[in-house]
């Protein structure tokens, strides 16, 4: 595979670099205003044979060359966040859609919590330094790939729920108009949803329209 040659090209606002590594395809955006921890920030992630690094000075341009770059992984060396900007910050990286980790100088209790709140996955007290960044990193997309198996099951579960409360309320109303038990009443959603290729729920929730209009 190819290597892009090392070029860092920090000023008001940003630009980049690329590095690739022929062992894993990832693709990163660090946000980082000084050219001298930005420089070790290439090298080590370079050296460590971490995919494409773009590297940008300014967060303001943040969630531009996100939609831009669509990066697997975000982090961000801030020295002293506050919660409007590091909830800002969290939306413009896509803590939802991936990795993002924040590197702070210090931190409080408060802001912990506030940083758990915007999604991130790893709030590091301490700075963004050279021999720290690998470990992170390694730890910033274990925890959102539990978090995000989290999410998506409570997400199903959810989905579950509120589609058997619909087929419950469906059966209701073929029970009170039709005088079915309710094993029939379910046997005849499902039929009709089988006859029609379409899913249960959809077919019970025509029906609740259905009554409603006619109600």
């Amino acid at each position: 595979m190819p290597q892009c040659s090392k070029s860092i090209a920090l000023g008001t606002n940003t630009l980049c670099i690329c590095s690739m590594s022929q062992q894993k395809k990832l693709t990163i955006i660090v946000v980082e205003k000084s050219r001298l921890r930005a420089n070790e920030v290439f090298d080590a992630l370079n050296d460590g044979g971490w995919a494409y690094v773009t590297v940008i000075a300014d967060e303001c341009v943040l969630a531009r060359k996100v939609d831009e770059i669509n990066p697997d992984v975000v982090l961000i060396d801030l020295h002293n966040p506050g919660r409007d900007s590091l909830g800002s910050l969290s939306e413009a990286a896509g803590a939802k859609l991936r990795p993002v980790a924040m590197f702070v100088d210090q931190s409080d209790p408060e802001l912990i919590h506030a940083a758990i709140n915007a999604g991130l996955s790893a709030y590091v007290v301490g700075g963004l330094e050279r021999h720290r960044i690998r470990p992170i990193l390694e730890a910033a997309i274990a925890r959102f790939r539990v978090t995000s198996q989290m999410r998506s099951e409570l997400e199903a579960a959810k989905s579950a729920l509120a589609a058997r409360k619909t087929i419950d309320q469906a059966k209701g109303l073929l029970i009170q108009a039709k005088g079915l038990t309710e094993d029939e009443a379910y046997q005849l959603i499902r039929k009709t949803a089988m006859d029609q290729g379409r899913r249960m729920i959809d077919v019970a929730q025509a029906l609740i329209t259905a009554s409603k209009l006619l109600g």
